[in-house]
């Protein structure tokens, strides 16, 4: 049963030399606990996109609907996580989260309802232990988990997230990515979001929707990411079935859909590009060879 749908999403922005389409007949469907992945170059609309979905633009036509009701405003049921954490520095990890608690929850919830609360969700992203420390006593990842424990508080139906971990170091991108999965796991969250890393579109989607160049961008192929959960990054990185689908998506962003811009590309990114599309063509080779025997 579909829980978000948009429907003929197009919008126009005014410049000095006329209406600009940004987004040209978007359509999509979206299950109750999907994670979908938004990836596309630079300017293929992907945030603005989720600013529709977020209510934060209106399409000029179309529309979006969530479980049967228009989408005309920002709500609380659809929390968004920035790149940017947007945390109120001369507040506590637990003052911030407890600011968007007490804006959705007044009134319905005790003040020890409400503590429990922001708790259980700072300690969903591993963030109990430094509840009481200010953004400028925590690193960036840590920062990045208290704006993803403000979310999720909110109980939001859907969960939009704007190249959340774009920002951090490897490593701690990995381990947010890793506590991501749990939580969707268990709270089985609906999650759009916005991402540039192919790695982290397969790994994290159930869908990957990649979106054409702009002008006028729409929706140019979705892949469908069909491998079991939970997933484990280690053990992925020789399924060849991973490795397929990550083609897949390179095939599409470099060949399908190769920007005008990267005519003045690094040959550096170049040959990585190259070697990406060759290490997975090479794979699947080696994988058919190896049925075939």
């Amino acid at each position: 049963m579909t829980h978000l749908e948009l429907t003929g999403v197009s919008i126009d922005f005014p410049t000095p030399k006329g209406a600009f389409r940004a987004l040209d007949n978007v359509n999509l469907k979206i299950a109750r606990g999907e994670f979908i992945s938004l990836i596309g170059h630079s300017g293929c609309g992907k945030s603005t996109v989720l600013n529709i979905v977020a209510g934060l633009y209106q399409a000029s036509t179309g529309g979006v609907v969530l479980d049967g009701r228009e989408v005309r405003e920002p709500g609380p049921e659809r929390a968004v996580v920035f790149q940017n954490h947007s945390l109120l520095p001369w507040l506590s990890a637990y003052q911030n989260v407890e600011l968007a608690v007490k804006q959705v929850f007044r009134g319905t919830r005790s003040k020890a309802e409400m503590k429990d609360w922001i708790e259980h969700n700072l300690a969903l992203v591993h963030m109990d232990h430094a509840m009481h420390k200010r953004p400028d006593e925590i690193s960036g990842g840590m920062k990045q988990r208290v704006g993803i424990a403000r979310a999720l508080a909110m109980e939001p139906k859907v969960l939009l997230m704007d190249e959340p971990f774009g920002a951090l170091d490897a490593l701690t991108r990995a381990h947010l990515q890793d506590s991501l999965m749990e939580i969707q796991a268990t709270l089985n969250n609906t999650v759009i979001m916005i991402t540039h890393d192919v790695d982290e579109a397969v790994l994290l989607s159930d869908r990957i929707v990649m979106m054409t160049n702009g002008p006028a961008a729409t929706v140019g192929e979705i892949l469908p990411i069909e491998l079991e959960r939970p997933r484990d990054r280690i053990a992925l990185a020789d399924d060849a079935r991973y490795n397929h689908y990550r083609h897949e998506v390179l095939s599409f962003l470099y060949e399908k859909q190769r920007h005008p811009v990267e005519s003045g590309t690094s040959e550096a990114k170049k040959s990585k590009v190259a070697q990406d599309l060759q290490g997975n063509k090479t794979t699947e080779a080696d994988d058919k060879a190896a049925r075939a025997a």
